[in-house]
């Protein structure tokens, strides 16, 4: 008996027993399918945080300095002085507090508002973008002279115009800690619109935000390099100087645009693989009601594999048959579960973009072919694997007493 008669009885075999085919190939179909939405989600989730460094610039280089309230403490004028002396490397950098209070406008009170103090570097006007990657919708951004008078304005995003303000917030007043501020810029939709979203933010000059009460255990500072290629050096040059500061490394970490991006690759890819080793159990447990079924067919056809070896079939012939017939079962198994994975993987993606609000544009979950192929292909030699051993038993079977067997 060849490959191709082998195989058209498998599909038989399968086909007289429809339930009990299902019910043996549910758990290669279930770890097939959550090894597909696993990896989907993790390449989608890497393309997304790429997407949002990418929207910050290669050329961003952060710096978290852990306060000791001594005098070794670095302040904002000594980064604005790294800045102007090193610039073939730096062209510009911005102090980034977060301001712990309460935001009003008339009597609403925004308690999920983020407010955070920043330079005017932090927008390029060239570019229109923020550092985090975010638009200018209307008016302007912060401006030098509101950061060095610490000036009482700020930009807000589009969620805090359309709640506190109707979708009029320019020249309009807000309280920030009871503190009043005039809106001057309002940022473009960035998110869905939601508290606590990245719409639900305040810009505010960071002198002011040391006047309301900044972060005092952390001080965090945003440079941007000349460009791409000086990014390293740039990183070198702020470490350089924190050290000197500080005399231990221990009090800051400097890290660029490309090494966050790494690091948070680094960790999606270690989840991922945790998750997928988890994912492959139920595979193991597929492999084993394989081979349970396998051995309960054999048990049943017990007359018909006497009948073949007495017309001359040799045990090769016998346990290949078997073989075949377990490698189809978890093939046909691990197919429809690359099709549940897939429809599953496209389900997540359109309830992640819906909850994000970001369309088409944002959070992809993207099964991928090497993914697909390596699910296929370990459910077909999870079959072979544990399809073995009854096989082997199959063809070790005497024809005479199998023959007699009732």
């Amino acid at each position: 008996m060849n490959i191709g008669q082998s195989f058209k009885l498998a599909v038989k075999s399968l086909m007289t027993s429809k339930m009990r085919s299902l019910l043996t190939m549910l758990g290669i179909i279930i770890g097939v399918a959550a090894v597909i939405i696993i990896t989907s989600l993790g390449n989608g989730m890497q393309n997304y945080m790429n997407d949002q460094f990418e929207q910050m610039g290669s050329n961003l280089v952060q710096a978290q300095v852990y306060t000791t309230n001594t005098s070794l403490d670095i302040k904002a004028a000594d980064m604005y002085d790294l800045a102007e002396k090193y610039p073939q490397y730096l062209s510009g950098v911005t102090p980034y507090k977060s301001v712990q209070g309460t935001v009003r406008q008339g009597s609403d009170e925004f308690k999920r508002t983020s407010v955070y103090g920043v330079g005017e570097t932090f927008y390029n006007v060239d570019k229109n973008t923020l550092m985090t990657g975010a638009a200018m919708g209307k008016g302007r951004f912060l401006s030098y002279v509101d950061v060095e008078r610490a000036q009482a304005v700020c930009v807000v995003g589009a969620y805090l115009e359309q709640e506190a303000f109707g979708g009029d917030a320019l020249g309009k007043t807000l309280t920030v800690n009871g503190a009043p501020f005039t809106v001057v810029g309002v940022l473009a939709t960035n998110a869905d619109l939601s508290a606590g979203s990245s719409d639900d933010c305040i810009y505010i000059p960071y002198t002011q935000a040391d006047r309301l009460g900044g972060q005092s255990y952390m001080e965090l500072y945003m440079f941007t390099s000349t460009g791409r290629d000086t990014a390293a050096a740039a990183k070198g040059i702020v470490e350089n100087r924190l050290l000197k500061a500080y005399h231990n490394s221990d009090f800051y970490m400097v890290m660029t645009s490309a090494e966050m991006m790494d690091a948070m690759d680094s960790m999606v890819s270690l989840l991922m693989s945790i998750l997928t080793l988890i994912a492959a159990i139920s595979l193991l447990v597929g492999g084993i009601g394989i081979m349970n079924i396998m051995l309960v067919s054999v048990t049943e056809r017990t007359r018909e594999i006497g009948v073949r070896k007495s017309l001359g079939a040799k045990r090769r012939d016998i346990r290949s048959q078997f073989i075949i017939e377990a490698g189809t079962t978890s093939a046909i198994g691990g197919s429809i579960g690359i099709g549940f994975g897939i429809i599953m993987a496209n389900v997540i993606t359109s309830v992640i973009a819906l909850s994000l609000g970001t369309g088409n544009d944002g959070f992809v979950a993207v099964p991928t072919l090497q993914g697909i192929a390596v699910a296929f292909g370990v459910s077909v030699a999870i079959g072979v694997a544990f399809g073995y051993l009854p096989a082997n038993k199959a063809a070790k079977l005497n024809p005479i007493d199998a023959l007699r067997y009732d």
